[in-house]
């Protein structure tokens, strides 16, 4: 983002957090900007950027409720659900795969 202060990798002032650092403090940051980010070289690739946000400005992370955890539970199950054979997988189907293991097989066990 243009404009922001950069710091290098573990540099940063205090009163700045990542996100994953808000949320491991039980906060979050509740709409404010960003304020600054953090950049560490890599060899082959471009920067790693993580974006910082003021301590101070954040919130608590918002309880779940009965409802989001229902929510939740359904969004969960439907990940489950194979599309082709229509069966609970019992974990989450991959997305690279698009169906359950056994159904992704099949064709190569017909050859």
């Amino acid at each position: 983002m243009a404009g922001l202060p950069v710091y290098r990798w573990r540099l940063a002032p205090e009163g700045l957090a990542t996100f994953r650092q808000l949320r491991a403090l039980g906060l979050r940051p509740a709409g404010q900007p960003v304020v600054a980010q953090l950049e560490r070289s890599r060899r082959r690739r471009g920067p790693l950027v993580a974006f910082l946000y003021r301590i101070d400005l954040a919130r608590p992370v918002r309880p779940m409720t009965p409802a989001r955890w229902a929510a939740l539970e359904r969004a969960n199950a439907a990940r489950r659900v194979c599309p082709e054979c229509g069966r609970d997988a019992g974990y989450r189907i991959p997305s690279s795969l698009g169906m359950c293991v056994p159904c992704a097989d099949a064709p190569t066990r017909a050859a």
